[in-house]
């Protein structure tokens, strides 16, 4: 256990350029995270964030074999699928065979490229599980902008996008955009995907895209209650997640997935807890007697 959990030289650590550029990475995609994971969970789009995940690996994979940014890469690999799956939102059937599809080709294809580079080992490694620490000051700027650019557009666009989420066939018989909206919505997610590989990796990019958003959903079904539990989970697993991997000198990806799964099984125990309370009061209430006009 020693080597999973210590915290001598923390007070050291935590002086550290590297170390803050890593704390304020990781509270940056916090919010990002936090303010889309509920409308992630709530179009159902769990499976295509994972295939962007994995496009962002094959991106970051020919990033590294071609010597660019690997965040550009990953950045490209993302978005792009984040396009074609948006595309494909509004036919469920189609779109999660033509994810799966994509997402094999795009595992299989990463792992082909990653085996032509012959560069350091650890590149590899923190492509699939993140490399927190080697965050740069120019780093944060790109995640800053791009933070600022997916919440900026999500909150112009929340109501409708919304609304899309929860009802998309009576928004569309409402005048709603709802094809260029999924199309969008997707673009961010893709986005949100490739911010967070480069931090914890193209494997377990799920633990902070989608668990928080679950957990909030198990205890709340009001959207900015669980927009705001959202955001605090996902803070919670990746700064607590970021603070627990300085001393042992191990990748933050487990420690932010397991915290996100501690949270979200709490949520859970929470929301059974309180369902039978909620049914309880209801009975108690009675049916209401209906009106009569004098």
């Amino acid at each position: 256990m020693e080597q999973l959990f210590s915290f001598e030289g923390i007070g050291e650590l935590l002086t550290a350029e590297f170390v803050q550029n890593a704390l304020i990475a990781c509270a940056l995609l916090g919010v990002v995270a936090g303010s889309l994971a509920p409308l992630i969970v709530a179009r159902g789009m769990a499976f295509a964030v994972h295939g962007s995940a994995e496009l962002a690996f094959t991106g970051g994979a020919a990033a590294l074999l071609l010597g660019i940014s690997v965040g550009i890469g990953a950045a490209a690999g993302a978005i792009i699928a984040g396009a074609v799956f948006g595309i494909l939102g509004l036919r469920e059937r189609q779109r999660d065979s033509a994810i799966g599809v994509v997402l094999a080709f795009g595992l299989g294809l990463g792992v082909l490229l990653l085996a032509m580079y012959s560069g350091r080992a650890s590149s590899k490694f923190g492509l699939l599980v993140g490399s927190i620490v080697s965050v740069t000051r120019e780093d944060l700027i790109v995640l800053a902008v791009t933070a600022a650019v997916i919440i900026l557009v999500t909150g112009v666009l929340y109501r409708p996008l919304l609304f899309s989420s929860t009802d998309p066939v009576v928004a569309a018989a409402r005048g709603v955009p709802v094809r260029q909206l999924s199309v969008l919505f997707a673009v961010l997610v893709g986005l949100l995907t490739a911010v967070a590989v480069p931090i914890v990796g193209a494997i377990l990019v799920l633990s902070v895209t989608i668990t928080p958003g679950a957990a909030a959903a198990r205890i709340s079904s009001n959207p900015a209650v669980a927009t705001v539990l959202a955001f605090a989970f996902a803070e919670t697993a990746l700064v607590g997640g970021a603070l627990l991997s300085l001393a042992p000198g191990l990748p933050i990806s487990g420690y932010v997935a397991s915290i996100s799964f501690l949270i979200y099984l709490c949520c859970r125990v929470i929301g059974k807890m309180r369902d039978p309370a909620r049914a309880s009061r209801l009975r108690a209430r009675g049916p209401r007697e209906p009106a009569t006009s004098a």
